[in-house]
């Protein structure tokens, strides 16, 4: 294509209709112009002909929160490409603040923000701007909408929700074990800068405890902390912003951590021979005394069970755990008899019943102690050598005749006399009598068999020491 032919497809083109408007230039500072774009042709007359290709230019306005100056803050400039500067144009503002918070110069169309403003309140604000003619009171420039973004200072520590957390975690967890994670939130901007960037750290509470810098999750720092040893710890937390460097804001938490038990204790009897006593007469079932044994743990973790697992009174004797009071009450099993035995050897264990697989190598989780029982004497009274005798007479027998003998003694280690009498509410008649010192019966009235066949009598058989 010749050069020529150029010229007259542009010439052709200037003379079709084309749609014209004008453009509104939304800037920040005075300085700024809008750009024109133009383009250059001959016309039939061999004249250059000027034509102004125009568009809209949008901008975004910024403006900074909490500004502190004397005077109102620039915002920045409405211009109209149509504004000969002569002052015939009028610009008005309206939308969120227009008149109030942000004031417009309607000859220049300066706009300014009349007091401080909180980006934290509201972000950004939405205003539509117009160009009118003086005069005619005519729009020259349609409507428009534009933006003021506040941008964000560092005026905004970082916040916990809570000022005080509790948390818990198990006593000799390994180091590094996750006990309880804080956040702090912080009302800057995230998005601008590192107003908002919050970095924790730990102010107390080391050694035992750190804290992760991006999360604020709370670690353990050091291995086997025993509960036993010491159960609470207070840690504080502090969230910086601006990335944790200097200048930035913060704010702290405190965090009541307390170790939980595990058990990692084995009980223990703090004696290993322990000596009771019982009277020979105790009755079946009858406690005689307690073993405990102590355990530093807590809860489930110190629950034992008692058993007897040795001696030579296992047969004689019994122990049931006592649950409330975690103590092991031995109760007589058989009869005890002084004369017979004085003394009894137990061994007694005490076990965990719920033992952690993972601490088997503190074990092992029981212990034993040797529990000796030493039967006391008790004053028997006599025995008599069978339960009930039979004594045949005639009823002719002479007066004073001895008819039978009843035999007793005393079980006691320390035998005493024994004295025999008659109850003589069997023998109201007194036909009969007995030798205290001895037990013989004699008659000592005459018998008739057709009064009675039979004689019941009852004896008594007492120590003649007893008074």
């Amino acid at each position: 294509m010749t050069i020529r032919q150029v010229l007259l497809l542009l010439l052709l083109w200037m003379w079709l209709p084309h749609s014209c408007h004008t453009e509104m230039l939304f800037r920040r500072t005075p300085d700024l112009r809008p750009k024109s774009f133009g383009g250059r042709a001959s016309g039939n007359d061999g004249k250059a002909i000027h034509r102004q290709k125009r568009g809209w230019m949008w901008n975004q306005f910024f403006l900074l929160e909490e500004y502190t100056g004397s005077d109102y803050q620039y915002v920045g400039k409405l211009h109209s490409d149509q504004d000969k500067g002569d002052g015939s144009l009028k610009y008005i503002l309206s939308g969120d603040g227009a008149g109030t918070l942000f004031i417009i110069d309607e000859k220049t169309g300066d706009i300014h923000a009349t007091r401080r403003i909180d980006r934290e309140e509201k972000a950004f604000y939405t205003l539509r701007a117009q160009a009118i003619n003086r005069r005619t009171l005519r729009p020259v420039e349609p409507e428009s909408e534009f933006v003021i973004k506040i941008h964000d200072i560092n005026d905004n520590e970082p916040t916990f929700p809570e000022e005080i957390y509790t948390a818990s975690v198990p006593e000799m967890s390994v180091v590094g074990t996750s006990v309880v994670q804080v956040t702090a939130t912080d009302a800057d901007d995230p998005s601008y800068g590192n107003s908002a960037r919050i970095i924790y750290s730990i102010l107390q509470g080391q050694p035992y405890f750190s804290v992760e810098p991006e999360t604020g999750i709370i670690r353990t720092a050091l291995p086997n902390m025993n509960r036993e040893n010491r159960e609470q710890y207070q840690v504080v937390i502090q969230a910086k912003d601006m990335g944790g460097q200097m200048g930035g804001l913060s704010g702290t938490t405190t965090v009541n951590i307390t170790l939980t038990d595990v058990n990692d204790n084995p009980p223990r009897f703090p004696q290993s021979t322990i000596h009771l006593r019982v009277p020979e007469s105790s009755a079946v079932g009858t406690a005689i005394g307690s073993v405990k044994a102590t355990d530093a743990d807590t809860g489930k973790n110190a629950e034992v069970e008692y058993r007897i697992i040795d001696g030579d009174g296992t047969d004689m004797f019994d122990i049931v755990t006592q649950k409330d009071t975690q103590e092991g009450i031995i109760t007589v099993r058989k009869p005890l008899d002084y004369e017979t035995r004085r003394l009894y050897t137990l061994k007694v264990e005490a076990e965990n019943t719920h033992v952690d697989p993972r601490f088997y190598y503190l074990g092992p989780f029981k212990d034993t102690t040797i529990v000796k029982i030493s039967v006391d004497d008790v004053d028997e009274p006599p025995i008599f050598s069978r339960s009930s005798y039979l004594f045949e007479v005639h009823e002719d027998i002479e007066l004073g005749t001895i008819i039978g003998t009843v035999m007793a003694r005393d079980p006691d280690s320390a035998s005493s006399p024994i004295r025999f009498s008659l109850d003589r509410h069997t023998d109201l008649d007194r036909i009969f009598n007995i030798h205290s010192g001895n037990g013989s019966i004699y008659t000592s009235k005459p018998l008739d068999r057709e009064i009675s066949q039979w004689h019941n009598l009852s004896v008594i058989a007492s120590e003649i020491s007893k008074p």
